[in-house]
């Protein structure tokens, strides 16, 4: 297909997820950053950028700020402020919670993963060109940010990771607003992902 088409389709995608995430009417971006800082995480702007496996990378429309909590043996784990401050559900903290086995996949395992769970981290499709969210003061750091139909986003290797319960970074249970559902309550049969 031509180029034009995969950018145009790419450009599509990534505006999507790149639009400004919803808050609640007491909430604001300005609280959700420092409520990341309060517990132990960094708020990162990253830009969505296609190509990043290439030498010129096509930097996409938008930006949106993460949080990155590292623990002290380096892993890390990141999610966007707006995922991170809800006391609404959020796919991505359902599937972080819900620990769903991972099934059989080719290429990157982080990344099929996501696309099990529904989400997407695929800048231009499956291809060699790579994608992902840059951050805007190191262009060699890219995060592979699986994003969900709601717009909530969390990394793919967190998750992955998570799901054969190896916590990279920070245990979210213990900062994501909205509490895990699989532990406070019988099974809810109206829930998005079986517990694993």
């Amino acid at each position: 297909m031509p180029k034009m088409f995969w950018i145009a389709l790419v450009a599509c995608a990534v505006s999507v997820a790149t639009q400004a995430p919803t808050y609640a009417a007491n909430d604001s971006p300005a609280r959700a950053a420092a409520y990341c800082v309060k517990k132990g995480g960094v708020v990162q702007t990253r830009i969505p950028e296609y190509g990043t496996n290439g030498g010129d990378a096509l930097v996409l429309s938008g930006n949106a700020d993460f949080c990155q909590f590292t623990a002290n043996d380096g892993s890390q784990i990141n999610l966007l402020l707006s995922t991170l401050f809800t006391k609404k559900p959020t796919l991505a903290a359902l599937a972080y919670y819900a620990q769903v086995q991972p099934g059989n996949c080719n290429g990157n395992p982080g990344s099929c993963y996501c696309t099990l769970l529904g989400g997407s981290d695929l800048f231009g499709g499956i291809n060699a060109a790579g994608g992902g969210w840059v951050l805007n003061t190191d262009p060699n750091d890219v995060l592979e940010g699986c994003i969900f139909p709601d717009l909530s986003s969390i990394d793919s290797w967190g998750l992955l990771y998570h799901s054969q319960n190896i916590v990279r970074g920070k245990d979210l249970s213990k900062v994501l607003r909205y509490a895990d559902p699989y532990n406070a309550a019988p099974a809810r049969p109206h829930m998005p992902f079986a517990r694993g």
